[in-house]
């Protein structure tokens, strides 16, 4: 069994924000695999699908970033799912608008939804797929710019960026070596 966690904040407010991009990999898998309703439990929305000989949860925690462990401790506790067996997508301000980066663990990097997870899994060391959304210019704080939504210019790189980390998790999941598939994306 695998779990796929979609990183973002719950509501219509934060839909098309950059905080958001993980639920929308989330919600391109889930339409790709024509997966069933999500489901509300654990703190979180998430549905259950079968592909490529595997079973798969499709998770967005609905806890608001900072707080996304409280979601996926229980979850991953309840389905018995190893460290090594999870995904996490995630938008990242230190790549670029469109640029994705997959590792097998590594630090929050300031990051307060990894920071909630790395705390409520007990490790780092679990598969991730960074996806970047650059930082703010002109003053603008952190804060205010992951709560915005992309800029026109943005959009075609994002929604890029979106269908190749879906396209890493399918890849994943046909070939369970997260190494290989980090390889393969990372190099393109």
């Amino acid at each position: 069994m695998k779990l796929l966690i979609g990183l973002g904040n719950p509501g219509k407010a934060y839909e098309k924000t950059r905080h958001n991009i993980g639920f929308q990999v989330i919600d391109e898998l889930a339409k790709r695999w024509q997966a069933p309703a999500f489901q509300k439990k654990f703190n979180g929305e998430y549905t259950t699908v079968h592909t490529a000989g595997s079973k798969v949860i499709l998770v967005k925690p609905m806890t608001y970033m900072n707080l996304s462990g409280e979601c996926i401790r229980p979850l991953a506790d309840y389905y018995e799912i190893d460290d090594d067996e999870l995904v996490v997508l995630y938008d990242d301000l230190d790549l670029p608008a469109g640029k994705i980066r997959l590792r097998q663990k590594g630090s929050a990097g300031g990051h307060n939804g990894m920071k909630s997870l790395i705390a409520h899994l007990g490790t780092s060391e679990f598969n991730r797929i960074r996806m970047g959304i650059d930082r703010p210019t002109g003053g603008m704080k952190v804060a205010d710019y992951v709560l915005s939504p992309f800029s026109k210019e943005e959009q075609s790189l994002i929604e890029e960026a979106v269908q190749k980390s879906a396209d890493a998790c399918e890849e994943w999941i046909k070939n369970p070596s997260f190494l290989e598939v980090m390889n393969k994306f990372n190099g393109s």
